[in-house]
């Protein structure tokens, strides 16, 4: 098991990023798909906890076999997705990942925003008080991302939001910036084979961190796409990108089993 705490700021509030990080999940699954990958969105509905309240339950089939390193698609099958699972009590959220044909792996991720600069250090003192972790604190202007993701548009660096007059951030933005909002993430990876562990545990815990910048940075780069919308707004927005994301998903996966079928026909 390999635990690690990342902390992400962005210059928002927790009450402005509700709406923005329901609208970058469902913007940036749509455009996942584009590039043959894809995020099926099996369920999403209202879901009520005894502790944490309303809330929404998601389940998704993540389809990432391109992502996968070279010796791990030697291994897989070729249609390979993980399942991800999220109950959302926003300003508190748990994810989780699963995968069928690996069942000794998992990622929990579970996720608190509050207004500052990432300054509390007992955020997790409930969940996690006594194991030990790595904080890794993620800057969405000045970190490193895959150069194949890069968009100048989407670097906060250069982005300058027309609706709030906020972005174009420099080194050291988060020292006084207002507003001011960090998302803090407590990431468990497990991988429990023998030989495999640590390696795999250090490769998703780089992919989760990559992923975590590219969505901030896109969750602020895009947010005069969504700072007008009301939270109908943005569920109307989340329903329609779902069902479009959907179909082209079921369309490139149910491809590929035809040409697998076809295949093992032909050589039969």
């Amino acid at each position: 098991m390999l635990l690690k705490e990342y902390r992400i700021c962005m210059p928002l509030t927790v009450a402005e990023y509700k709406i923005g990080q329901l609208y970058m999940i469902s913007k940036h699954s749509h455009e996942q798909s584009d590039r043959g990958e894809g995020v099926e969105v099996v369920q999403n509905e209202p879901f009520e906890d005894p502790h944490h309240g309303n809330g929404q339950f998601t389940e998704k089939r993540v389809y990432l076999n391109s992502k996968l390193p070279s010796w791990a698609r030697a291994v897989v099958p070729k249609i390979f997705y993980v399942t991800e699972k999220a109950w959302n009590y926003y300003p508190y959220t748990i994810t989780e990942y699963t995968c069928s044909f690996l069942p000794k792996f998992s990622i929990h991720i579970e996720t608190k925003y509050e207004d500052n600069k990432g300054s509390n250090n007992s955020i997790f003192d409930s969940e996690a008080k006594d194991l030990e972790r790595e904080v890794c604190f993620i800057d969405i202007a000045c970190d490193e991302i895959p150069e194949r993701y890069y968009k100048e548009s989407e670097d906060p660096k250069h982005f300058k939001s027309e609706k709030t007059g906020r972005g174009q951030l420099r080194e050291g933005w988060r020292d006084s910036h207002q507003p001011i909002m960090c998302s803090y993430k407590l990431v468990t990876v497990k991988f429990e084979v023998w030989g495999l562990q640590t390696r795999v545990e250090q490769f998703v815990h780089k992919v989760v961190r990559d992923i975590l910048l590219i969505g901030h940075r896109q969750a602020f780069a895009w947010v005069d796409e969504w700072y007008d919308m009301t939270m109908d707004d943005v569920r109307e927005y989340e329903k329609n990108m779902h069902e479009q994301t959907n179909i082209k998903v079921c369309n490139q996966h149910s491809s590929t089993v035809d040409d697998i079928e076809s295949q093992a026909q032909t050589s039969t």
